[in-house]
């Protein structure tokens, strides 16, 4: 390995470009914020030292024996974040980068693409509208002061609409590409009429000079055609520092020993997979899966994950990869969406459990397994509500798994399991730091829960087990109307010492008076008041009102004036029946 001449970053563009500068397989996948790559410019400015780089010369045959990957130019969070495979067959000789690809993919996004992310308070949908398309500019009106960053140039990566409000003010950053010689750069600071104007005039020659004049790439060169040695110092470069990530580690290991696959493409085709069903997974929740279904040691190191562990994941990739998907199909049945799914490691135990009884392929419809999927939709949404997962999340895992067997080699002791083992798995956590039963203190505290929360969803699916979850049948709606709290000529009827209480959101807006209702139940109720509604209902479904009160979790006392009772009574009754649930 050699130090090498320093190269420009306008250089590193144009071999990037070229094909010059691949990604070999085992590089993780891009994974900077906006606000990085935005410092990192403001560090070149600067003259910050960016740290060296790793390079390897591939040459000859070498290049036909492992998979390289271009250059992400245009990202786009959660939908557009995966590196094309590129052909080398025929390819002349390239640079593999084996330390820098998130600085030089930083770089090559802010001068050649474009980095999308989605809007604060908006759903994840692949939009302009949501997920808007942004590049990156450079004030070049004013100099930053007193940041707490530190930072004295402001690139920031800015929408079409941001940019057009002062197109004065902001410099795409790109357009310096346009510019490298000193004619054309020197002209476009005259017509701009900037040659007399020294902060605009001297921030854009710094630019200039830090893309095609200064060598800022330094960079070591591994010469040596060895694909193993290429992983062992990837493996050693990346077990350092900061930018430590195990779950890249593992991977490089699978995508280095699969022989018939190609890991990558296979694991990032899945999360693509689970992105399309309304869930977002990373290749942790891949690698952390593999781990609990076939490893004795599931923590994430290098010493977990031999050479001999990637070829058993390449042969039981196809079963995982199903077990996986049938687990989000499943969950997607009980009413589940990526808001409500507060942990993603809560789904491992489900899919450790039909992945081992091979039950995947048909466990989702057959009438015989109506009963398990109950079990399994109830214990989900009480280790949600417990927060099972929050924290030491590996020790849970292991627990759990203890349960199901004592030979992970070997699936269940227990061959004769036909059901999924709820009780024995709260048994065994009981009087342990996750513990998942629950006093009425605790359950108080959980009938708070506004319905906007993202476990408001898991609460009442406990609470309302039969509405049709599979096909999206169900509200979740306010008991009293949520327009009766705000409405000033309804509030007046209200004895004054009581006006507070009906104002307060913790009572109104909680579990306390909310239900899950039948979408056609909730299209007749809309904004009836509550007795009006029930009196409705009842009339129409022939049943009586203590019936449908009962049915509903609904204390027979109906009237506005009466909500005060109304709540306290309600809590008592979804209490008694959450303990009997959990």
């Amino acid at each position: 390995m050699s130090f090498e001449t320093p190269i420009t970053i306008s250089e590193a563009i144009e071999g990037i470009n070229a094909k010059r500068f691949l990604l070999p397989a085992i590089q993780r996948e891009f994974v900077w914020d906006s606000k990085k790559i935005e410092w990192l410019f403001d560090s070149l400015m600067r003259d910050y030292p960016i740290s060296s780089f790793l390079f390897w010369r591939v040459e000859g045959n070498t290049k036909n024996q492992y998979k390289f990957y271009s250059f992400l130019d245009s990202y786009r969070e959660k939908y557009h974040t995966h590196n094309s495979e590129f052909n080398t067959i025929g390819k002349n000789d390239f640079m593999a980068v084996l330390d820098g690809q998130q600085r030089l993919t930083a770089l090559y996004i802010g001068l050649t693409g474009s980095y999308a992310y989605k809007k604060a308070n908006v759903w994840w949908v692949d939009s302009e509208q949501n997920i808007p398309t942004r590049y990156l500019y450079l004030n070049i009106e004013t100099p930053l002061s007193d940041e707490e960053d530190g930072r004295i140039y402001e690139f920031k990566f800015l929408t079409k609409e941001e940019y057009n409000e002062n197109t004065k003010k902001w410099f795409k950053v790109g357009d310096m590409l346009k510019l490298k010689s000193i004619y054309d750069f020197m002209q476009y600071l005259k017509d701009q009429e900037f040659t007399d104007k020294e902060f605009p005039c001297k921030t854009l020659s710094a630019l200039h000079e830090k893309i095609f004049i200064t060598p800022s790439i330094n960079y070591f060169l591994e010469k040596e055609q060895n694909i193993d040695k290429a992983l062992n110092i990837f493996i050693r470069i990346n077990s350092g520092g900061e930018p430590l990530d195990f779950s890249d580690l593992l991977m490089s290991i699978a995508v280095a020993n699969w022989t018939k696959k190609d890991a990558r493409a296979e694991i990032f085709k899945l999360i693509d997979e689970i992105r399309d069903k309304g869930f977002f997974i990373n290749k942790d929740f891949v690698l952390k899966t593999f781990l609990v279904l076939h490893s004795s040691n599931i923590k994430f190191r290098v010493t977990n994950f031999s050479s001999e562990n990637a070829k058993d994941f390449e042969e039981k990739w196809d079963s995982i990869r199903t077990a996986i998907c049938y687990a989000f199909d499943l969950i997607k049945s009980f009413g589940h969406t990526e808001k409500t799914l507060t942990s993603k490691n809560a789904l491992i135990p489900i899919i450790y459990y039909i992945y081992h009884r091979g039950i995947y392929t048909d466990f989702l419809c057959r009438k015989c397994y109506e009963s398990d999927r109950n079990i399994i939709r109830q214990w989900l949404n009480i280790v949600l509500i417990k927060r099972l997962f929050g924290g030491h999340a590996d020790s849970i895992l292991v627990a759990i798994r203890n349960v199901f067997t004592t030979d992970i080699t070997n699936g269940f002791v227990d061959a004769n399991m036909t059901e999924f083992p709820k009780d024995l798995i709260v048994n065994y956590l009981k009087g342990t730091t996750k513990d998942m039963t629950m006093d009425d203190e605790y359950i108080d505290n959980l009938l708070l829960t506004q319905k906007d929360d993202g476990l408001s969803f898991s609460i009442l699916s406990l609470l309302y087990p039969n509405l049709d979850y599979k096909n999206g049948n169900f509200h979740k709606d306010h008991l009293h109307p949520e327009h009766s709290f705000k409405d000033k000529k309804i509030l007046s009827t209200i004895d004054l010492e009581e006006i507070d209480f009906y104002k307060d959101v913790t009572n109104w807006n909680s579990i306390l008076n909310l239900q899950l209702i039948d979408a056609n139940e909730n299209m007749s109720k809309q904004d009836k008041n509550l007795k009006e509604w029930i009196v409705s209902e009842a009339d129409k479904q022939g049943c009586t009102l203590d019936k449908f009160c009962e049915d509903h979790v609904i204390p027979n006392m109906l009237e506005f004036a009466d909500f005060r009772k109304f709540i306290c009574e309600r809590r008592l009754l979804l209490r008694s029946k959450l303990k009997k649930l959990v």
